[in-house]
């Protein structure tokens, strides 16, 4: 018998909090006192997406507005595969997608974002696999040595507002696009 679902998608006794030291939504279960960042078991994906772009979308939050020396600011869009180092994401506990399907999915908001009909944070709130999501998968600063050395080589290759075409990593496969 399959539990009740609240607006969240969230199985009962669920709820979605912020942290205060991360500015980030996680998921707190009151009475057991679990928490943690990735969605539990029993999550209804669908529902949670829907409710976190509503809710907890970077729309409104402004990201810090400094330069930092030597650093640079991207937001990604990450599509996972089962071959990815890390398989599983808040969207879904387990991948299952192919590699090739992976392809198939990221081309596809690509080619969203090139159209102008979603910007890549707004895309990333609802679809990307990275917990960044949650910030319209802004990533803040970071410096060389910080990233997946192919994430990073494509990021500083960026200017400010360029996006990259595909990168494939050890995590699966981005969009990158720089902020500042």
């Amino acid at each position: 018998m399959s539990q009740p679902q609240l607006p969240t998608g969230l199985p009962e006794g669920w709820e979605v909090r912020r942290s205060n030291t991360k500015n980030l939504p996680y998921y707190f279960h009151a009475a057991t006192k679990d928490s943690r960042w990735e969605p539990p078991a029993g999550t209804d994906p669908e529902q949670l997406k829907a409710y976190m772009a509503d809710n907890h979308s970077s729309k409104g939050i402004s990201a810090a507005n400094f330069k930092v020396p030597g650093k640079i600011r991207c937001a990604h869009l990450l599509v996972k595969h089962r071959e990815s180092r890390r398989p599983a994401s808040w969207r879904e506990s387990k991948i299952t997608r192919s590699v090739q399907e992976a392809q198939v999915e990221i081309e596809g908001y690509e080619r969203r974002i090139k159209d102008g009909e979603k910007t890549l944070p707004e895309l990333a709130t609802t679809e990307s696999d990275c917990s960044s999501a949650r910030k319209g998968g802004d990533l803040g600063f970071f410096g060389q040595g910080d990233m997946q050395k192919e994430f990073e080589d494509a990021a500083f290759t960026l200017e400010p507002g360029q996006m990259s075409g595909i990168v494939s990593t050890a995590s699966g496969l981005h969009l990158i696009q720089r902020l500042e």
